[in-house]
């Protein structure tokens, strides 16, 4: 029976892991602290690694990742970019944009299907769809990269946004929209430099408006906006951007 690797396994790793056993995978899990060397030695060939640890901690397992298991990762980390693995050397990992929100104690929620790239992309797209969890395949590259960012604008934007206007994204769409304009638009500046590409602005705020519409009850402040807030500041002070709408949730 083929395995599957899980690094991390918090609400996402674990709902991955469901669908991955009712695909009919062996899964093998990793958990923090484990020697991902004496895994891999035990398993040195599985069909795929999902690294589904928090994005504090991703940059860690790249570097710890055994060689036999570099060809072979996948990766569903929020606020991903590809300089997040190339910067480790990584070429090709599969990854996916995960669209669904998994609380403690309740069903997954999907918003809208899960983009994912590269060659592990039908194996996640089964195991997702096992469990009633959409998913799609997009192309690597160009089209990937687009869907990144379309999730970055959405989660630096109601998170941030969230910091002054609390409520749902319904309600900071409908009652804040400026404010959450120009929130957004500091957020493309942002991704825009980190990623030395431009952007269709409108098709980026149309695909954060459809995510709206998928879940409109959806809270805009997650216990993670302050650290999101200072890593953003941080990332355009490194990069010379002025963010004024992002500088101003400080006040």
């Amino acid at each position: 029976m083929s395995e599957v690797v899980v690094i991390g396994l918090g609400q996402l790793g674990r709902v991955f892991a469901g669908g991955f056993l009712r695909c009919g995978r062996t899964v093998v899990p990793a958990n923090r602290g484990d020697h991902l060397g004496v895994i891999a030695d035990a398993h040195p060939h599985p069909e795929q690694v999902l690294v589904a640890v928090g994005e504090a901690d991703l940059s860690g397992v790249l570097d710890a990742m055994p060689m036999v298991w570099r060809d072979r990762i996948a990766l569903i980390q929020n606020e991903l970019l590809p300089a997040a693995w190339t910067a480790h050397g990584y070429v090709d990992p599969t990854v996916i944009s995960v669209w669904f929100e998994k609380k403690p104690g309740r069903d997954p929620k999907p918003l809208i299907p899960s983009p994912v790239a590269g060659p592990g992309a039908t194996l996640l797209i089964d195991a997702l769809a096992s469990i009633d969890l959409p998913a799609r395949e997009v192309a690597p590259g160009d089209a990937l990269l687009f869907e990144l960012v379309v999730k970055n604008v959405y989660i630096l934007t109601t998170n941030l946004a969230g910091l002054k206007t609390g409520g749902t994204v319904a309600q900071l769409w409908d009652l804040r929209r400026d404010f959450a304009r120009a929130i957004a638009a500091d957020v493309i500046d942002l991704q825009e430099a980190l990623t030395g590409a431009h952007y269709d602005r409108d098709a980026l705020i149309d695909a954060m408006i459809e995510a709206f519409a998928g879940d409109p009850e959806h809270q805009c402040m997650g216990r993670s906006a302050p650290t999101r807030l200072q890593r953003a500041l941080a990332h355009a002070d490194r990069l010379g951007l002025a963010v004024p709408s992002l500088r101003a949730l400080t006040n």
